[in-house]
Formats: C-alpha cells, structure tokens, sequence
C-alpha cells in the first residue's frame, strides 16, 4: 500500500514538474519573442484621413514617427533603416512627436554627428517637424541633434506649409510632463479657420487645449502600451497616457492619432505592438 502511494506521488510529482519546465519554457520563448523579435522591424501603418471640404488635400500624404529612444533597441545601422523606408514613402511632410533619444542613454560625440548625418538623409517635399517629448529634457541631446538638422522644432509655436497653395497650419507644444507648454502662445494663429493639425508628445494634453480650434492631434508618449495581450490591451502606459493610450480616439470634432513610436523604454520589450510609424493620406470620402 505504501509503495503504491509512494509510486502515485511520483507520478503526480513527474507530471507537475514536466507542466512547469514546459511552462517555463513557453515563458523563456515569450520573453525572448518580445526583447528581439517584438522589438526589431518596422510596421507601416496606414490611415485615411477625410480631406477637409473645400481644401485639395486630395492624396496630402504625412508621416508621423515617435519615441525613437535612440540607444535603446535602436542604433545606427538600424536608423538608417528606418530612414530609408521613411523616405520610400515619399511623404510630402515628416512629423515628430518626441522622445529622440533614450534618457539613460550616454551618447559619445561620435555617435551623434552618425546620428546626425544619417537625419540629414530623411526627406519630405515640404518640410519636417518636430517637438521634444520628456525624455528629450534629461540630456541635452534633442537640441544638440535637431540644431543641426532642417527641421522646424515647435516648441509653443506653429507654423503654415502650403499644399497645392493650400495652407496647413501645424501647432506644435512642448512637453506636458518636464517642459512648460503655452497653449495662448502656440494656437496664436492669424486665421482660426484654416486646417489645423497638433503636435503633441502626451496625448493626455488635449485634455488642457481642447477648448481651442484645430482638426487633428498627432501623439506618441504611449507606445500603444509597448507590451499588450489579446483582450485585455495596454498592460502598462506612462505618466501621460492614461485617459489616451490606444491607436485612435474620435473626440467631438476632432481625431486624436497616437503612434506606438520605434524604441522601447524602461524595459526592452515589446509584445503583439511592434515598432511603427503611421502613415496618414488625406482623401475624399
């Protein structure tokens, strides 16, 4: 009786054990999935955006790319990459919502004058802008970077490009969480009717300017939650991102777009969210 007892516990302890190697397992693939796999690549996501009535921005085409975090799971050779398929888009503007570089990254002056050169390459017909996100206030970088580039930083500014002499009016704020941002100072628009698209890093932002007049909001912050499940969504977003944190979001008459950015932050990982930009084409309907 005993050594048939003994020999059942065995084969419980047998089971129970096999179960958790293979649990282990699957665990140590996941985890392996989400820092290299889930990490590299990139996704091109495109949306249709409603041309506004009485303006020809019939096939207006903007890129939107975010949350780079440079020195996190990107580097030169793969910056280079994404360079290139942004420019095989041949977008007519660029848009950049924040965080350039990962905050505890240390960058030697030779790898930023690489970084710089290799920005030098990304092209759009009209013009590239940017504003800098939380991460982009620790080191000096965005400014060492972006002062050597043609782009047209918007910190509490905006600025008119013109689309088949159509004007377009972007209005670009500084950071919520670690710069000062002035809503008067940025939406100081001349002609409040014209179509109006924001730059944001904190998609939680819109909560503070919604009163004012604009069409579009263009976001990163989130990175869509960097890891989600089936179901269930965004594990986790930041400080920033906790009303907005999915892809899209219709809110009275406007659209809130937020893009899940290149790099990872905190941790390495990503998992059923790879890295993206989005890829916005005005067209009627």
């Amino acid at each position: 009786m005993v050594l048939f007892i003994w020999v059942k516990l065995m084969k419980e302890f047998m089971i129970i054990s096999i179960l958790v190697f293979i649990l282990l397992i699957i665990g140590l693939i996941l985890l392996l999935w989400a820092r290299f796999i889930s990490t590299s690549g990139l996704v091109i996501k495109n949306i249709k955006i409603k041309a506004p009535k009485g303006l020809d921005f019939q096939n207006l085409k903007i890129i939107h790319f975010t949350d780079l975090h440079y020195g996190s799971t990107v580097h030169l050779n793969r910056l280079k990459k994404i360079v290139a398929k942004m420019n095989a888009e041949m977008a007519d503007i660029i848009v950049f919502t924040g965080d350039l570089v990962e905050n505890k990254v240390v960058l030697s002056d030779r790898e930023i004058e690489e970084v710089i050169k290799i920005f030098k390459g990304l092209k759009a017909k009209l013009g590239i802008l940017a504003v800098p996100g939380n991460h982009d206030y620790d080191l000096p970088y965005f400014g060492q970077i972006t002062k050597k580039l043609d782009w047209s930083i918007l910190k509490n500014a905006h600025k008119t490009l013109y689309y088949k002499e159509k004007p377009l009016v972007f209005v670009g704020l500084d950071d919520l969480l670690n710069g000062k941002p002035n809503y008067k100072k940025a939406f100081n628009v001349d002609n409040q009717d014209q179509y109006t698209i924001v730059l944001a890093h904190e998609p939680d932002q819109v909560e503070d300017f919604r009163d004012y007049k604009f069409d579009l909001v263009l976001c990163g912050h989130s990175h869509l939650g960097q890891v989600r499940f089936p179901f269930i969504g965004a594990l986790y977003t930041p400080i920033g991102s906790k009303k907005y944190y999915d892809a899209h979001y219709k809110i009275k008459n406007f659209d809130l777009y937020i893009n899940g950015g290149i790099g990872t932050s905190s941790l390495k990982l990503r998992f059923l969210n790879k890295p993206s930009i989005n890829v916005y084409t005005f067209e009627d309907k």
